[in-house]
C-alpha cells in the first residue's frame, strides 16, 4: 500500500520547527519523502490533512497494560483517605491483581491485553512497552510473556516485552520469607525467564512494601550477568537509593522519580540515565510530580509513559499525559511531543520510528487539531482523527 497525506502541518518529534504545509509519502511500511513540494505517484491513496497536525505515533514506554480483574474496591478506600502503600501493606494494591492474575487463564489474559492495545492505538499510540510483574512466581511470569507475545501477535503497532521481576514481595505459607522470596525469584524466576525470553530487560520497583534496595542489586546483579539490560522504578513514594544504584549498575532508565530531588537528577541526567516520568500516577495517587523542568535543564533525557494500570494509573490516553505534563512538568510542548515520541522510541532500542523522517517507519498520526499546541491544552477526548501504523490505516 502507498500513501499520500496531503496538506499537513509536519510536526517530525525531534524538536526541529514544525512545516507549517507539508505532505508525507509513504511507501509499504516506510516514509518515502516529506517535504512541501512533493507529489502523489500513481495509485498512491490520498489523505486530506487540511492543515492538521500530522505527527509520529505515540510511543509508550512504560505499562502495565496485561492485568486482570479490577481494583474498584480499593479506588473507594482511597476516597475514604486510605494510602496507596497501606492499601499494599493489607495485602491489596498490586497483591490483589496478582491473585486475579493467577485465576485468569493465558488466554483470557492475552485476549484482555489485546483489547487494551486496540483502544491504545485508536488513541495513536502504535508502540507499547507491556511488562509482566503480576505473576511473581516463575509459572506466572511466563505465563505472563507469554499472553504478552500472544496478544501482539497480528497487532498492527509494535509490543514490547519487559519482565518485571523485582514487583511486589509476597509472604505467605507457601513462599514463606521475604527472604526466601526473593531467594526463588533470583535462583529460578530469572533463570526461566532468561531461558525463554534471552534479552528481555527487567524491571524491578524499589519502594517501602516492595523490593528493598538490597533486593533490586542481587536481581540486577544477577540479571546483568545474564546479558539482560535494566529498568527501575524508584522514587515513587520514597527515597530509598534505588536511583544512584541505578546509575552505578547501568540501567536503561529510571521510571517515577516523583520523590527526587533536584541534585538526583542531575546525577541522572549526568550519567545518561533516561528518566521515565509518569504524571498520571500523580494525579491518581498524592498530586505529586516528579520535577521534569530540572532534569531537562540538567541535560537529561525525558521520557513521558500513561502507566497504564488498574491501581495507579487507570489510563492508556498519551494526549492525556502530554497535558498534564504541560500543566504540572513545567515543559514545553515540543519537549512533550519528543517524550513520548523520539525520546521514548530510543529508549526501547528503536532508531527507525519515533520521528516524521524519509526511511523511517511509517507510524504516523494525523490529529483533528491544526496546532499541536492543542495536544498539551485539551482534557480528555481522544484528537486523533487517523492512525497509520507500520504504513497502514490502522
Amino acid at each position: 500500500m502507498s500513501l499520500f497525506v496531503r496538506d499537513a502541518r509536519v510536526v517530525a518529534g525531534d524538536g526541529t520547527p514544525a512545516l507549517p504545509c507539508a505532505s508525507v509519502r509513504i511507501e509499504g511500511d516506510r516514509i518515502a519523502a516529506v517535504g512541501s513540494a512533493i507529489a502523489p505517484a500513481p495509485g498512491d491513496r490520498i489523505v486530506e490533512a487540511r492543515g492538521r497536525v500530522l505527527m509520529p505515533g505515540f510511543v509508550d514506554a512504560h505499562t502495565h497494560a496485561l492485568w486482570a480483574g479490577d481494583r474498584l474496591d480499593e479506588w473507594e478506600q482511597r476516597l475514604r483517605g486510605a494510602s496507596y502503600l497501606e492499601i499494599l501493606a493489607a495485602g491489596g494494591g498490586i497483591l490483589a491483581t496478582v491473585r486475579a492474575v493467577r485465576a485468569a487463564t493465558e488466554e483470557e489474559l492475552a485476549r484482555a491485553l489485546r483489547q487494551r492495545l486496540d483502544v491504545m492505538l485508536r488513541e495513536g499510540t502504535t508502540t507499547i512497552e507491556v511488562k509482566s510483574g503480576y505473576g511473581l512466581t516463575m509459572e506466572h511470569e511466563l505465563k505472563m510473556l507469554r499472553a504478552i507475545e500472544t496478544a501482539a501477535h497480528g497487532f498492527a503497532g509494535t509490543v514490547v516485552p519487559t519482565a518485571l521481576l523485582g514487583h511486589a514481595i509476597e509472604r505467605d505459607i507457601e513462599l514463606g520469607t521475604a527472604a526466601s522470596f526473593v531467594d526463588r525469584t533470583v535462583d529460578e524466576t530469572l533463570p526461566a525467564v532468561h531461558a525463554a525470553f534471552p534479552g528481555i530487560a527487567v524491571d524491578a520497583f524499589c519502594e517501602q512494601g516492595a523490593w528493598s534496595l538490597g533486593d533490586c542489586r542481587r536481581l540486577f546483579e544477577r540479571a546483568r550477568d545474564l546479558g539482560h539490560s535494566l529498568r527501575l522504578h524508584a522514587d515513587q513514594f520514597n527515597r530509598l537509593g534505588g536511583l544512584d544504584l541505578a546509575i552505578e549498575l547501568g540501567a536503561r532508565s529510571v521510571d517515577h522519580l516523583e520523590a527526587s530531588a533536584p541534585g538526583d537528577l542531575a546525577r541522572l541526567a549526568a550519567a545518561g540515565i533516561t528518566a521515565v516520568m509518569l504524571p498520571a500516577s500523580g494525579f491518581h495517587t498524592d498530586g505529586r510530580y516528579a520535577d521534569a523542568r530540572a532534569l531537562l535543564d540538567a541535560g537529561g533525557a525525558l521520557v513521558l509513559a500513561t502507566n497504564c494500570n488498574p491501581g495507579s494509573s487507570p489510563t492508556s490516553s498519551m494526549p492525556f499525559v502530554v497535558a498534564l505534563a504541560r500543566r504540572q512538568l513545567r515543559i514545553t510542548i515540543d519537549e512533550a511531543i519528543a517524550a513520548v515520541t523520539s525520546r521514548a522510541a530510543a529508549l526501547l532500542g528503536f532508531s527507525d520510528r519515533g520521528r516524521v523522517s524519509p526511511g523511517l517507519r511509517a507510524d504516523v498520526i494525523l490529529l483533528r487539531h491544526t496546532d499541536e499546541r492543542q495536544l498539551g491544552y485539551e482534557l480528555g477526548g481522544n484528537p486523533v482523527d487517523v492512525t497509520i501504523a507500520g504504513g497502514a490505516i490502522a
